[in-house]
């Protein structure tokens, strides 16, 4: 499997409700150093965003025009449109961008952002 194809999988399952419930799977995922610009204008850690996506109510999410820039052979920028539907609400649509750095024989994403697109 080629590493876009593994990045796109990986990104796919962080928009899965059972994967953002799931601190231990969260965190094997994140990088210990990890930081994320929310679409919110908010910072989050690590830590931050574990302790949130357990208490967040389930949404639908999925992605589109996914992207891989390869930076170096363990680091690689993906950009992506995510879009979160709820039920009685319009879809919101994010324009994310995401570092993801290969180490220990496996990737860790380090580094996260999401821009809220205007309707």
């Amino acid at each position: 499997m080629d590493v876009k194809q593994t990045l796109l999988e990986l990104e796919q399952r962080l928009l899965t409700n059972a994967i953002r419930q799931d601190a231990q799977e969260i965190s094997s995922l994140l990088a210990d150093e990890f930081r994320e610009f929310g679409s919110s204008g908010r910072t989050f850690s690590k830590t931050e965003i574990i302790d949130l996506s357990r208490s967040e109510p389930s949404v639908c999410l999925s992605l589109k025009s996914f992207e891989a820039y390869p930076i170096s052979e363990q680091a690689v920028l993906v950009t992506f449109r995510a879009v979160k539907e709820v039920a009685g609400s319009p879809p919101i649509e994010s324009l994310r961008s995401s570092l993801w750095v290969h180490r220990d024989g496996r990737w860790q994403l380090l580094f996260h952002q999401g821009t809220r697109v205007p309707h």
